[in-house]
């Protein structure tokens, strides 16, 4: 591959564990007792969107839905979380940073330990496995086209496969590069493929891995 340096900063390992947004969260300065309520209500907003979820699909999941189910006003949860998707992203948030603690400080090869191009086939994998959980929730929460890239949630995961790609393939364009493989893992795809196409999830692992090593240049020849 030719190189197409970009003065782009390399992600650094390890990293803290990044926080999703949390629209609508207390302000500094007010007091313990408004923060304390205003969690309160956070869970209990929260709770009632698991249970539609549960009971009726992600579909169902609206605030008009969320705010009648736990009894409160549209503006109230209008206030916690902006709009339907900083809702649904919230509700994604626990598996969320259980993924990003797997692959930030687990153990090898998914987390660190492990060398890079054996990480990259191991993250693909386990997006994929992920994927089968959270599927319907995942395709719930897609934001809309001007904030798919810029989700802090996306970013992180993106800027993983950036700092891999540049440990097994510096002479690469990583960032362009990284948007293509991440393109293999995207839920809307993962459900095309799976639930339209009837295909097995471990095709789907079987053709990251070779994506990876066909990339990195570790395809096995012959």
């Amino acid at each position: 591959m030719s190189a197409v340096p970009h003065p782009l900063p390399t992600p650094q390992e390890p990293v803290g564990h990044p926080e999703l947004v949390q629209l609508g969260t207390a302000l500094e300065g007010d007091e313990p007792c408004l923060r304390a309520d205003a969690a309160r209500n956070r869970a209990r907003l929260l709770e009632a969107a698991g249970r539609l979820v549960a009971e009726r699909g992600a579909e169902a999941v609206t605030m008009e839905a969320v705010a009648a189910e736990a009894r409160v006003g549209k503006g109230t949860v209008f206030r916690r979380f902006g709009d339907r998707t900083g809702l649904l992203t919230a509700l994604l948030d626990h598996s969320e940073k259980k993924f990003q603690a797997s692959f930030l400080g687990g153990p090898p090869p998914l987390g660190p330990g492990a060398p890079p191009v054996e990480r990259l086939r191991a993250f693909g994998c386990a997006m994929l496995r992920r994927s089968t959980e959270d599927l319907e929730l995942q395709l719930a929460a897609e934001p809309c086209a001007t904030r798919r890239f810029t989700n802090p949630a996306r970013s992180v995961l993106r800027h993983h496969v950036v700092m891999l790609l540049r440990q097994a393939v510096p002479d690469a364009d990583c960032e362009l590069l990284s948007h293509a493989l991440m393109g293999q893992l995207d839920p809307a795809l993962i459900h095309h493929l799976t639930k339209q196409c009837g295909l097995p999830m471990a095709r789907l692992e079987e053709a990251w891995t070779d994506l990876v090593d066909r990339v990195t240049g570790t395809a096995p020849t012959g």
